[in-house]
């Protein structure tokens, strides 16, 4: 297993993340499920209930701990079925801690069985269904329905990727929130934050568009399909004169190109309306479209004509998908 180097908190007395600590009452580590460049998520048991997933920003100063931890409560509200739940957030010494459901393997987890242990890419149904959850997910946060101080805005998730998609049995659900941002307009400022490979053009100018995380979605889709990114990676300095060269999608077949050339645009008015735009058009490139029953029914991927639902997970699903069974490796290449 590759993890991103350990997470430390430069606080004095923080908190060490070890197995068999606990961190807060009735709350023991157990083992790390991942690491990135700026928080450490780990398995731990609950008390009274099951096993949740405690992911340990770290954090030094406590008036910016205080607004970080409020705006992440404002994501408690929110209830869809394909974001991670968030149960709880808190701060302990040197960390906010977010107590999240626990998954069993992240979209990249997927590919790379697939990939490594299959020797073949991910069937265009299975990520399909599990892209079309997730696009389900965005549209829901990117609409200006959500009450946030006496208004009405919308979330730009702003860091769409497979490893930021966990999967729960048969269900994709996004997650890690943090750099979630409110709009309330067509254009929003933000940093020049998130994945720099994934993200929108628009934000390496400091703005969200109301279509930048459908940008990202496609990019997540391309790395899916082909294991490569569809363009080369950003310098290590960018100015404001940069852009990218247009995207090169020639490992992917031909009928799929012409949905993702347009969610690609680096002009977000010219991108799909919504993400399931987006993937309703990447799936009928396929042949394959999606369903429901009712609309409390989980979302199914069918053959065009069909009602009848398609394996979900295919041979991958009856593999461990935990961290201990990824070889070595596996980081996306660049196209």
């Amino acid at each position: 297993m590759t993890l991103a180097p350990k997470t430390w908190s430069s606080t004095p007395g923080a908190i060490a993340l070890q197995a068999g600590a606990e961190p807060s009452p009735g709350y023991r580590l157990r083992r790390v499920r991942g690491r990135g460049g700026f928080a450490e998520v780990w398995e731990a048991s609950s008390p009274g209930g099951p096993p949740v997933a405690l992911k340990f920003m770290p954090s030094s100063n406590a008036g910016s701990t205080a607004r970080e931890v409020r705006s992440m409560q404002s994501f408690l509200q929110l209830d869809h079925p394909h974001l991670v739940k968030t149960n709880a957030v808190w701060s302990v010494p040197g960390y906010i801690v977010i107590n999240m459901e626990l998954a069993e393997a992240t979209l990249l987890d997927l590919m790379l069985v697939y990939h490594n242990e299959l020797g073949q890419p991910v069937p265009p149904a299975v990520l399909g269904l599990y892209l079309w959850q997730v696009a389900d997910a965005l549209d829901f946060l990117n609409a200006r329905r959500h009450p946030r101080d006496g208004r009405k805005v919308g979330f730009q998730h702003g860091d769409v990727k497979p490893n930021n998609v966990l999967l729960v049995g048969d269900v994709a659900k996004l997650t890690d929130h943090g750099l979630a941002t409110p709009t309330f307009g067509p254009n929003t400022p933000c940093p020049r934050q998130g994945t720099r490979e994934y993200a929108a053009p628009e934000v390496f100018l400091g703005y969200y568009s109301d279509a930048s995380d459908q940008f990202s979605l496609a990019v997540t889709y391309h790395v899916l399909r082909t294991g490569t990114f569809p363009f080369p990676p950003p310098p290590p300095q960018l100015t404001k004169s940069f852009a990218r060269p247009l995207a090169d999608l020639s490992l992917l077949p031909e009928e799929e190109r012409p949905a993702l050339v347009r969610a690609l645009s680096p002009v977000p008015q010219d991108r799909w309306g919504s993400c399931r735009e987006l993937m309703t058009a990447l799936l009928k490139a396929r042949g394959l479209r999606a369903v429901r029953d009712t609309e409390a029914a989980p979302w199914r991927v069918v053959k065009s004509g069909s009602h009848e639902s398609l394996p979900a997970g295919g041979p991958a699903a009856r593999k461990p998908l935990s961290g201990e069974s990824r070889k070595p490796g596996g980081d996306p290449k660049r196209g």
